[in-house]
């Protein structure tokens, strides 16, 4: 053997190593996923067998009800303070026992604005303030934690800009305070704009795998769930108890919600109370947002996985689902690594026979897609229903995700390493057009990021590597070799489509 060959024997071994701990990081996520499915359908079940409905009537003359603060955290929404501020003074729940704190970091045009509104519900008689600093410190967290030392209520209700509550939210959840140990009720994001276009309907199925099948699993078999940053309610004492909001990571909400959880506070979340929301149609949009959420999920992995796993005191299966649950953003860094190795791949079992077994274990990627396509129909029914017609529209509808989300492996991968090696970064936030229907306009919105990125272009040259990779398929051997033509196919498709997205945007 020559050095030059023995090289590539090392190479070859080493892109065995990789794609195979790649391979078992996505395994381990896909059980998990599998478990929270029975969760959720045991979970079902049960609620269809019970009639403990909670209805209005621990409103009615009860002079005990808790006082809210509902904390409204802002920076530069001009386009939908208004309707935001609306919907929360509309909220049913006695005057007296409210209120509201507009959280405002903006330095825009909108400050005016969201004076003026706060000024015109206050001579009406609502207990609303502005609330501004000096400085952004901490950014979201340092804001919640500013308004949280001037806040009057016991508990805690958040609502991002981009959330419209309905009337009758906090009927539906306060009540579930009565139960002491609750420090936290999580409501379900529902979506506005899910058929604006391929893009937001990707987005709403990915979300609503998020609430329907991990967070309903998790909340109903004592596995960590977490806060969602909005559309929630916490008890005060909870959130002091467990060290107070930290701005030490870009997802903050995660972050004390493990922290809580890890002092024993319940977290509990309602599969049927929806809290409408505004989804990204932008891809600059979708970018920060998934590259705040995968890059915060690896910093919190750094930070609470060995305070878990140190935690004697709970189970050993609430601390493997937790250490998967901080991990679930480095999934896309073992999708993107499977991807990017799997046209060497080729080569090498041309080359070397002697690694005709592992090839078989290839076989579980395979498996992973249809366990996740068997999971997430049970969601899609939950939103649907069941039947032909939705199941052929859900077949669409998960083509669509899984390409997506492959596609975006390279940027939230970057994320993601970015976390596990500590870089700091700014919270970028993600911008709000108001976008309700096909007719509204965003092209020339105000927020608009029109920055230049690298990552459409790096994205192009991946989407040209995976069309080397399908015709790789006719190279390999005489008679090629296509069980990867697909996955190549499907690659090229994604990649392409974010990135024309990207430039068409």
């Amino acid at each position: 053997m020559t050095i030059q060959d023995y090289i590539l024997f090392i190479l070859a071994n080493l892109v065995i190593v990789l794609y195979g701990g790649a391979l078992i990081l996505i395994l381990i996520y896909c059980i998990t996923q599998l478990n929270l499915l029975s969760s959720f359908l045991i979970s079902q079940k049960l609620k269809k067998s019970s009639n403990n409905v909670i209805d209005g009537q621990y409103y009615i003359n009860n002079p005990n009800l808790p006082i809210v603060t509902v904390q409204l955290p802002i920076y530069n929404e001009f386009n939908v303070i208004e309707r935001l501020i609306d919907a929360v003074c509309a909220l049913e729940y006695p005057k007296d026992k409210l209120d509201i704190q507009v959280l405002d970091d903006s330095d825009d045009e909108s400050v005016d604005l969201t004076q003026q509104i706060v000024d015109h519900y206050r001579k009406q008689g609502m207990p609303i303030e502005r609330i501004t600093r000096n400085n952004r410190d901490h950014f979201k967290a340092g804001a919640l934690k500013y308004g949280l030392e001037k806040s009057k209520g016991e508990l805690i209700a958040i609502f991002d800009a981009d959330f419209i509550p309905q009337t009758d939210w906090l009927k539906k959840t306060v009540k579930y305070f009565e139960d002491r140990e609750i420090g936290v009720i999580q409501t379900r994001w529902s979506h506005l704009n899910r058929n604006f276009s391929v893009l937001t309907e990707a987005l709403a199925f990915a979300l609503d795998v998020h609430f329907i099948l991990e967070q309903e699993g998790r909340s109903n078999t004592g596995k960590f769930l977490n806060f969602n940053g909005t559309a929630g309610i916490w008890r005060k004492k909870c959130i002091l108890d467990a060290g107070n909001w930290q701005g030490d990571t870009l997802t903050e909400d995660l972050d004390l919600s493990f922290r809580a959880q890890l002092k024993n506070w319940k977290f509990k979340f309602l599969i049927d109370v929806e809290t409408p929301a505004e989804i990204p149609v932008a891809m600059s949009a979708i970018r920060s947002q998934q590259f705040r959420w995968n890059k915060g999920g690896a910093e919190n992995f750094q930070k609470n996985v060995w305070k878990l796993l140190k935690s004697k005191h709970l189970p050993l299966s609430t601390r493997f689902h937790g250490v998967v649950h901080l991990l679930s953003s480095s999934v896309f860094l073992g999708v993107l690594l499977i991807s990017l190795l799997s046209v060497p791949l080729l080569y090498i079992k041309e080359a070397y026979p002697i690694f005709d077994w592992f090839f078989i274990l290839t076989a579980f990627f395979i498996i992973c897609t249809l366990i996740f396509f068997y999971c997430y129909w049970f969601v899609h029914k939950k939103i649907y229903g069941g039947g032909t017609y939705s199941f052929v529209h859900y077949v669409r509808r998960f083509i669509i995700f899984y390409t997506l989300a492959m596609a975006l492996s390279l940027h939230n991968s970057i994320a993601v390493i970015q976390g596990h090696l500590r870089i700091r970064s700014s919270f970028i936030r993600t911008p709000k057009f108001n976008i309700l229907s096909n007719d509204d306009a965003w092209i020339n919105n105000r927020y608009l990021v029109k920055s230049k990125s690298i990552y459409p272009y790096l994205e192009g040259l991946l989407a040209i590597y995976f069309l080397f990779g399908m015709f790789s398929a006719f190279l390999v051997s005489d008679n090629g070799d296509f069980g990867l033509f697909l996955f190549h196919f499907v690659l090229f498709l994604g990649f392409s489509t974010v990135f024309f997205q990207s430039l068409k945007h």
